[in-house]
């Protein structure tokens, strides 16, 4: 949205002499009352009221230069938290609406805008919330009046939903696809299986993180597009408890592959020479033609922790166990809310069952 044109009344000051502009905050002469006729002033006071606008309009910084500011103080330290907000940016936002002064993200236009973009709910709350960020960033730096967030009157439809629901398989769909799986890609699909890891996880695991004796996995790191970086949520980061046949496939594993060592990733990558884990893509590229070879249909690496949770429950776990195991923040993620605790007896008993569905 433009700024608006300064309201400007055209008066005679007779002590004077002069005809002057009146508008909010101020007044301006315009001329002398024997040098122009009423209607020339009011002329003159458009074309005063018009340049004014123009100095307002060049004062605003731009959506460019709001970003740029934005970037160097307040981007997220997070690896794919900033690389989610640089995508957003370079792809959608700048694209659109990085030459026009920043005070036209106004509510009605992002909202007419989003509605306009080809993308999943989700997305178009991404986006949403990225402008969120550069109004508040943008008022915290003093560069445009302090004022109530635009976006919070941008409401977007179907938020929650997703195109693509989260699948979880049956044991004998999980057999099927594991014989068609080679290593790393076998033991990486039991180790996500077996006890809940999100890929990212279990990428960024090390041989390291395994306490042999006490049978149980640190979970400290996450690997998103070859980043090292902290796990997902704080309660992301825990130890789980390992059962023996699981510890087992690690063992072999662990003598089966070149990199061996506690410092080692566990799923390293002879093409990196080891200093890397395999990348999601080539993990996922892999899932999906094991799946397709299977014939089980679409299968993505996220699917196989849905689908620990879904064992979960055939187990008979109770939903905190769940929540605990899954180490999920949110209550609403999982059935129940309870604080990350010690690895319990219980805890190895409902992994065990897990294990057991997967392995044997």
């Amino acid at each position: 949205m433009r700024a608006q044109k300064p309201r400007m009344r055209v008066v005679r000051n007779e002590t004077r002499g002069t005809w002057n502009g009146i508008f909010p905050g101020g007044s301006r002469k315009l001329g002398l009352l024997s040098e122009l006729t009423r209607a020339d002033a009011r002329r003159r006071a458009d074309d005063v009221a018009r340049q004014m606008r123009l100095t307002e309009e060049r004062s605003v910084p731009s959506v460019r230069q709001i970003v740029e500011k934005f970037t160097e103080e307040w981007m997220p330290e997070r690896f794919s938290t900033r690389y989610g907000y640089q995508c957003w940016i370079k792809n959608h936002i700048l694209p659109s609406w990085g030459d026009r002064p920043f005070t036209e993200l106004k509510a009605r236009p992002v909202d007419l805008w989003l509605k306009s973009l080809p993308l999943a709910p989700k997305s178009r709350v991404h986006i949403r919330g990225v402008i969120s960020r550069l109004w508040k960033f943008a008022m915290y730096a003093e560069i445009v009046p302090r004022e109530v967030n635009p976006m919070e009157l941008v409401e977007i439809k179907d938020a929650t939903k997703t195109r693509r629901k989260p699948r979880s398989i049956t044991v004998e769909e999980f057999r099927l696809f594991l014989e068609r799986l080679a290593e790393p890609y076998r033991t990486m699909a039991l180790v996500c299986i077996c006890l809940g890891l999100r890929i990212s996880e279990a990428l960024g695991l090390k041989w390291g993180d395994v306490d042999w004796l006490d049978s149980t996995l640190q979970i400290v790191r996450g690997m998103v597009r070859q980043h090292e970086g902290k796990t997902k949520t704080d309660e992301s980061e825990s130890k789980l408890a390992v059962d023996p046949e699981m510890l087992q496939v690690l063992k072999t594993w662990r003598q089966a592959t070149e990199f061996s060592s506690d410092e080692d990733w566990m799923f390293a990558s002879p093409v990196q020479l080891g200093r890397l884990p395999w990348s999601y893509p080539h993990v996922w590229r892999k899932v999906s033609e094991a799946a397709r070879d299977a014939g089980i249909g679409k299968l993505s690496p996220h699917d196989l922790r849905h689908t620990c949770r879904a064992w979960l429950d055939d187990t008979g776990a109770a939903p905190t166990m769940q929540q605990l195991l899954m180490r999920h923040a949110d209550i609403r993620t999982t059935m129940s809310y309870g604080k990350r605790r010690r690895v319990t007896l219980e805890m190895r008993q409902a992994t065990s069952k897990v294990a057991r569905m997967a392995i044997n």
